[in-house]
């Protein structure tokens, strides 16, 4: 699995990102479905664009099957981090008792080998930061026979890709903040050299308020309370 691709985007002060992908791009513990699906699930999850394509273009080696198994990990994880972590948030334990009322069809038929979808799953939930989840689906990947290690590299995985992710994302660019409306651009009389013009302000033409002379001015200067 080659990820220069995604390496490349990462600025220097993200170098060690750079090396742990690099490092995770060549992992043994996993077979090359289970590897592919997994950073694609992740890719999916972070919904950075730049991420989604650069990962797309290196788990190339995914089957159709495969491929959509695991945009379904991150699809439904994505709903069902955010509804079980709430509930484990909540100190009002009624609302455990409730049935769900969520469609989660995928899970009883992903198209993968179960071990796969629940590798991919626990990358999701990982970067979601779902305590339920995770204890749900690590329990279910060791009843399939996955070792330690495996569920370490799937950890290891989300915890790299999260990072990396927002070190692609576009930065936004906030738009200038615009003048007083009581101000007035207007250009003055051209200057020396060829296109500088000065630039005045001028008030608008709102009619002032009725001035007094201020009683604490013992000069006679024109100060005006307004």
């Amino acid at each position: 699995m080659n990820l220069d691709a995604l390496r490349e985007q990462i600025p220097d002060y993200a170098k060690d990102l750079s090396l742990n992908l690099g490092t995770l791009a060549g992992e043994s513990t996993l077979d090359p479905q289970q590897l592919q699906g997994a950073f694609l699930a992740a890719a999916h999850a972070s919904g950075v664009p730049a991420v989604v394509k650069a990962i797309e273009a290196a788990t190339d080696g995914l089957s159709p099957e495969a491929r959509a198994a695991a945009k379904s990990a991150a699809s439904i994880m994505g709903m069902n981090n955010v509804y079980y972590r709430s509930l484990h948030l909540l100190h009002n334990q009624e609302y455990r008792t409730l049935p769900a009322r969520l469609r989660m069809n995928v899970l009883a038929n992903p198209g993968v080998p179960k071990l796969d979808f629940e590798l991919w799953e626990m990358v999701v939930s990982a970067i979601n930061g779902c305590g339920t989840c995770l204890d749900s689906h690590e329990g279910e990947l060791r009843k399939h026979g996955a070792t330690n290690v495996q569920v370490q590299a799937a950890l290891r995985i989300a915890a790299v890709s999260t990072p990396s992710a927002r070190c692609c994302a576009p930065r936004p660019r906030w738009p200038p903040r615009p003048a007083p409306s009581s101000l007035k651009l207007d250009p003055g009389p051209p200057l020396r050299g060829a296109g500088i013009f000065s630039v005045r302000l001028r008030p608008s033409r709102r009619p002032p308020a009725r001035a007094r002379r201020s009683p604490r001015d013992p000069i006679g200067s024109p100060l005006f309370r307004w």
